[in-house]
């Protein structure tokens, strides 16, 4: 039982769209992750999935409006909504998922991280 620094976490990398693993409860991952640009249209058919703001602004698309989160602030999409999320610049992020959860959803490409690194 250790304390996380996430600070020194994200310090760890620097690409994009890559999420890291920080933790473990009950079946859900905690994740870190960089973002920019835009990320693929998907949804997740049996997953929740909360956005937390670290720091900068991160803007998730829906099909019928948007939702601007900033530092220190959180969005839960439910599951089976689809959605984008778009960094015009760098955004650190954690995710709250269960260790289930694709970060594409269900979209495969370039972008799908299928297995995730620890840090």
């Amino acid at each position: 039982m250790e304390k996380v620094k996430i600070n020194e976490k994200l310090n760890l990398f620097s690409d994009h769209w890559n999420p890291r693993i920080v933790g473990e409860l009950n079946g859900q991952l905690v994740k870190v992750a960089k973002l920019k640009g835009e990320f693929v249209w998907h949804s997740h058919e049996d997953e929740d999935e909360l956005f937390f703001i670290i720091k900068g602004e991160l803007i998730i698309e829906f099909r019928d409006r948007q939702v601007i989160l900033k530092d220190n602030e959180f969005l839960i999409v439910p599951k089976g909504t689809e959605h984008r999320p778009v960094a015009k610049e760098e955004v650190a992020v954690m995710l709250f998922e269960p260790a289930t959860t694709l970060n594409t959803g269900n979209q495969y490409g370039e972008m799908t991280r299928e297995k995730l690194d620890k840090i």
